[in-house]
């Protein structure tokens, strides 16, 4: 067995995981890896390379050591004994650069299987692939369309007949899953986009508009160049990624810096376009702007220090939660099951909104807590009175725009095809209280 392979972007100053708990606790870091339906034997790879990585280091530093006794040796031996000790001091020259040698090779190693490791799940995380989450909270009522009497319009119908979106422009001008948000339905992503920032900055986060071009470094370090990579698109001509999510340049704003524990939690909501292949999705939602290529989200990232994480990650939802009540749409709370979580999460709460014309729950927002994974692998730190430690990153989406879209079309739609704007949302859209087709 070995690692994948790949291109090198960067070498972690810091374990990606805590490597005293793989010594110490081998067992928990396979059930983990077992849960998330992944290869444990990469923990006991990983154990073996780590002693000789650390036994390759004793030799170098007695080696070393015993070069520099020799050194000084030298320098008070006269005659045949400074003769014979260079003599030794050559050969052991040699000793000292093939021990330098195989210590870098096998922390190489050690490296390589370490970048192998996702995240540790949470205990408490339901075990099970993609259909075994936990059904946490359902809020809100569907409506029934045969009682008042009509047949509701998907998403695309309605986007039509508001001008609100043009799929098949979008097809032409770019490729398949990309569209235009034209007349009412470009007004209304503002409109999203801004109320998400004001519930954001009122909740006291930082707005930001980060970039949408990384360093490998950024991409790397988030955990989107393991089992994610599929997804990414990339400029090979500038060796920079296009991200998915602002959760990257959010969670790598800090990477290389050690932050003062008492200014934590640090809470930042950034704006920004997100780039996805869905590789693997041929297939599944082609029809409309639910699953595509680019579109643009309201995201929200947090460091905070390791203890408080899980109680951070529930804040998070919450304020998802209430985003969606303010849009009015009927959703469930998920508690996504171990199989279905990216590298970095060990835990991960979807919020699913009910889409009346497909029948069922699909995911509008996620929060995920990445404990101190993300922040080992960027090495992003705290300063505490008992020393410098990794921090938790956490993150969570509070609009993706165009699901949002979808979900607000056809479940505030009317007979004639015209669409009722929440309460909430008014403000934004100039007090307008209906979206009427042309």
């Amino acid at each position: 067995m070995t690692p994948r392979t790949g291109p090198r972007t960067r070498r972690y100053p810091h374990e990606v995981i805590d490597l005293r708990l793989v010594r110490e606790d081998a067992e928990s870091v396979r059930a983990s890896q077992l849960a998330r339906g992944e290869n444990a034997a990469v923990v006991d790879a990983l154990v073996a390379a780590d002693e000789r990585r650390r036994e390759a280091g004793v030799r170098f530093d007695r080696l070393r050591a015993e070069q520099k006794e020799l050194g000084r040796a030298v320098a008070h031996a006269q005659g045949d004994e400074r003769d014979a000790l260079l003599d030794r001091a050559r050969s052991l020259a040699e000793d000292v650069k093939a021990a330098e040698v195989g210590r870098d090779e096998a922390a190489e190693e050690a490296d390589r299987w370490l970048r192998e490791l996702s995240n540790l799940v949470e205990p408490d995380a339901p075990v099970g692939g993609e259909d075994d989450y936990r059904v946490l909270e359902v809020v809100g009522t569907p409506r029934d369309f045969a009682a008042e009497g009509f047949e509701p319009r998907d998403h695309v119908e309605l986007g039509r007949l508001l001008g609100a979106i043009d799929v098949e422009r979008g097809a032409k001008v770019s490729g398949s899953r990309f569209y235009y948000l034209t007349g009412v339905g470009a007004l209304l992503e503002l409109a999203l986009v801004q109320m998400a920032m004001d519930q954001a900055v009122a909740a006291g986060f930082v707005p930001m508009i980060p970039p949408a071009l990384v360093r490998p470094a950024a991409m790397e370090g988030t955990g989107f160049l393991g089992q994610a990579a599929e997804n990414v698109y990339r400029l090979e001509a500038d060796d920079l990624y296009l991200v998915g999510t602002a959760e990257v340049p959010l969670a790598a704003y800090h990477m290389d810096e050690i932050l003062d524990a008492d200014r934590l939690p640090l809470r930042y909501a950034g704006f920004s376009p997100c780039f996805r292949r869905e590789s693997g999705s041929h297939g599944k939602d082609t029809r409309g702007i639910f699953r595509v290529h680019w579109f643009d989200k309201v995201e929200m990232f947090s460091y905070c220090p390791p203890e408080e994480a899980q109680a951070e990650h529930r804040r998070l939802l919450a304020w998802e939660q209430e985003f969606l009540a303010k849009l009015e749409v009927p959703y469930r709370v998920i508690d996504v099951a171990t199989g279905d979580l990216g590298a970095s999460a060990a835990r991960k709460f979807d919020c699913e909104a009910w889409v009346p014309t497909q029948g069922r729950y699909r995911e509008v927002t996620s929060t995920s807590n990445c404990t101190q994974f993300q922040a080992r692998r960027l090495s992003v730190r705290m300063r505490t009175p008992d020393g410098v430690q990794p921090l938790a990153t956490l993150n969570g989406t509070l609009c993706a725009v165009t699901r949002t879209i979808v979900a607000l079309f056809e479940n505030h739609q009317r007979p004639d095809g015209s669409v009722a704007v929440p309460a909430a949302l008014r403000p934004y859209l100039g007090g307008r209280e209906l979206l009427e087709p042309l």
